[in-house]
């Protein structure tokens, strides 16, 4: 199969632009011609306001530029991971201009949230969902902490919502959990056209679990939890250790709680290569979210190496950890419960080891490239059937 693989690169990089790069490499190991239609946000920082935020509704040079590389290439299927704000919903009208499938993978709620997260101000906002325009989200500026910036994803999400484009000019949609699909469905979008397909992660092989220690691996900023993470651990004390991995807005709180609990230490950002490691001598990930993750890449990679996780029962982790089988659930934004659940652990130490074998059988039947693949050419071969029929 010819793919046209068309990504928007964060200015810092993210989840979004390692799943791609991998969705990428896994196609072209299976024989699959890929061509990549790829920009950077950081060609950004000279450009007038105004004229990027009439690109990220329309941007005519996508436009002509997708039609092209279709032509030139034989494309049988556009695979769209992030459009904005630079490609823009143009490409989609490229490619049924010139015949051809195109599947959109879900990473965020930008179609309905002009800050992409559902979240404000520590805790779970969804005055948008529903609105034909989001004026609450430009009111509150949550795309970036700026009204005027947040004109751009609320005007793209409402005038393409307006013309059809989400409904029409797409032939699938991929969310990355049920919770996502469900949201996604309220949101408006053709639930016949979304269909779920989790990200992977490689196979580093089961850990020991020794370590004696939890983990948290991510980004240190509010939506991830951080003081809920830091508040337990001043109950939890001496019982288990705490170790953090990763950078952000939050870092210097992170420093501060390390400097007076001896249980909590603090790793900075680290490689792939030692965030591995570290998970496979883990007891446990805690993933204390807010916010509705669409996907949990470090629960996968935890479960990868037989680690079970603990996980705020919100968005994605509601179905990706099942309760008392692959790790346990606790109440969102609640240290108490998160100590709860920690201290659960710690007692039943027997039930840990079984969750242990069930975390990496978890992975086994959902999380590796194999599975995945098979999942995904089951959604691009639908796409392109319907669109051969409908031609």
């Amino acid at each position: 199969m010819n793919i046209l693989s068309a990504h928007n690169r964060y200015l810092y990089r993210g989840g979004e632009d390692e799943s791609t790069e991998l969705e990428n490499a896994l196609l072209r190991s299976h024989g699959h011609n890929l061509i990549e239609y790829f920009v950077d946000n950081i060609d950004l920082k000279n450009q007038m306001l105004v004229g990027i935020g009439v690109r990220s509704v329309w941007n005519h040079g996508t436009y002509t530029k997708v039609k092209e590389l279709i032509r030139e290439n034989h494309i049988d299927l556009v695979k769209v991971d992030n459009f904005f704000p630079q490609i823009s919903p143009a490409i989609y009208y490229a490619a049924r201009a010139e015949r051809v499938s195109t599947v959109q993978t879900l990473r965020n709620f930008r179609l309905a949230c002009p800050g992409a997260v559902f979240f404000r101000d520590g805790e779970v906002c969804e005055e948008c969902l529903g609105r034909v325009f989001p004026w609450p989200g430009v009111l509150h500026g949550c795309y970036k902490k700026s009204r005027a910036l947040t004109i751009a994803p609320a005007l793209m999400a409402s005038v393409h919502r307006v013309a059809g484009t989400w409904a029409n000019r797409i032939s699938a949609y991929i969310a990355l959990s049920e919770f996502s699909r469900d949201k996604f469905v309220e949101i408006g979008l053709p639930a016949d056209k979304i269909f779920v397909k989790p990200n992977f992660v490689m196979d580093g092989g089961v850990g020991p679990g020794d370590g004696n220690f939890a983990l948290f691996v991510g980004r240190l900023s509010p939506e991830k939890g951080i003081d809920v993470l830091l508040s337990a651990w001043r109950s939890i004390g001496t019982r288990l250790e705490l170790k953090i991995a990763g950078s952000g807005p939050l870092e210097n709180d992170v420093k501060a709680s390390a400097a007076v609990n001896p249980a909590i230490k603090y790793l900075g950002q680290i490689s792939l290569s030692e965030t591995y490691e570290l998970m496979g001598k883990a007891t446990v990930l805690i993933f204390p979210s807010k916010w509705y993750e669409t996907f949990g890449r470090t629960v996968a990679e935890a479960f990868a190496k037989g680690t079970p996780v603990i996980a705020a029962n919100i968005g994605g982790m509601r179905t990706m950890v099942t309760h008392q089988r692959t790790g346990l659930h606790f109440n969102p934004s609640q240290p108490e419960s998160l100590v709860e659940q920690v201290e659960w652990m710690l007692d039943h130490n027997d039930r840990w080891r079984e969750m242990r074998v069930t975390a990496r059988k978890e992975y086994e039947e959902h999380y590796t490239p194999e599975c995945n693949y098979e999942m995904m050419m089951r959604i691009y071969d639908g796409a392109t059937s319907r669109n051969k029929m409908r031609r």
